[in-house]
């Protein structure tokens, strides 16, 4: 059993956890390598990424251990979800290819002296103690041979819990963790199998061979270092909009753009203001890079369950002058 001290500036507290161990499927899952799609192989995907999820107390869970449940709930997925309970092999080209091993998953039992209220009204990220609540296992952070999820549970002392999770991303997206946790959910709620069985078929997002290019990808675009915004000088914080902050901010969208998604209202509002904030060559380039899900865009449309990789990044290029000097409704 390890003891940690947590001092962020707000909050200090202690977490005791006990050694990391290895969860499994709870039925003998087949031993099989797996070529991953085109896109989740891409160099950018080679990154861990981590979420976490704060739970209240809940009475009707009085006596009942959340780290129990959730210990079995992950192994029972894990029978239908057994490529996370694999490892990353590369072969030739540095080509990306799953083993199937059951070798499971990395999972961390902890207790906090500290409740919920604790943390403040609002959570809002940037979490305390993130690096702590998901503690990082070491020699379990690369990318190749290792555990593709970690998964932390830390009961606090009000009766709540923090799940928090760490994926490898390159074997799915967001979207796709979400449907392997609603999985885990399901079993935990007693169902036999999950409701949107798991589907691999990461063939259906390889490219052609030979490639064909259809349009050109600003996306990759190799751009000039630059030092005009140091990123020490930046200060990361997060905006939460509500509808009357949305409704305010669509009140200088004119009648004709009324009809904008909120995404793409917001998006040009950000885009204006953190230009203007950066101050750059009004003569120069600018862009904006956000992801887009294209389960639904593509023709036929990826099955349901597919959880791979499914999102691209899509960018829109303007001159800084035409973003500066003009209104909201000329971006």
């Amino acid at each position: 059993m390890a003891i940690m001290a947590l001092s962020p500036s707000s909050l200090a507290f202690t977490v005791q956890r006990c050694e990391p161990e290895l969860v499994i499927p709870t039925k003998p899952t087949p031993h099989e390598f797996k070529q991953l799609s085109d896109l989740d192989d891409q160099e950018s995907f080679r990154f861990q990424i981590g979420v976490i999820q704060f739970y209240r107390c809940d009475p009707s869970m009085h006596g009942k251990d959340p780290v129990k449940i959730i210990r079995e709930a992950l192994a029972q997925a894990l029978v239908f979800y057994y490529p996370f309970a694999g490892r990353l092999r590369e072969g030739l080209g540095r080509k990306l290819i799953l083993e199937c091993t059951g070798e499971g998953v990395i999972f961390i039992e902890a207790d906090a002296d500290v409740t919920l209220e604790q943390f403040g009204d609002a959570l809002y990220p940037p979490i305390p103690c993130m690096d702590k609540l998901l503690y990082d296992v070491p020699g379990s952070g690369e990318i190749l041979h290792c555990p593709l999820l970690l998964i932390q549970v830390t009961r606090l002392r009000c009766g709540g819990f923090i799940f928090a999770l760490r994926q490898n991303h390159t074997i799915c997206d967001a979207i796709g963790i979400v449907q392997f946790m609603s999985a885990m959910g399901e079993m935990a709620r007693g169902y036999c199998t999950p409701s949107i069985p798991p589907v691999w078929q990461r063939d259906l997002l390889s490219a052609r061979n030979p490639p064909r290019v259809t349009c050109t990808h600003h996306q990759f675009d190799e751009l000039p270092d630059t030092d005009d915004y140091p990123l020490q000088n930046m200060v990361p914080c997060t905006f939460f909009l509500d509808s009357t902050k949305v409704n305010a901010i669509r009140k200088h969208v004119p009648g004709h753009l009324n009809q904008c998604s909120t995404f793409d209202m917001l998006t040009a509002c950000i885009w204006r203001c953190s230009t203007i904030a950066l101050k750059p060559d009004l003569d120069s380039q600018v862009r904006v890079i956000f992801p887009v899900n294209v389960r639904a865009k593509l023709s036929p449309s990826l099955p349901t369950g597919y959880y791979g990789n499914a999102v691209v990044f899509a960018v829109a290029i303007t001159m800084a002058r035409k973003l500066c000097d003009n209104p909201l409704d000329m971006q």
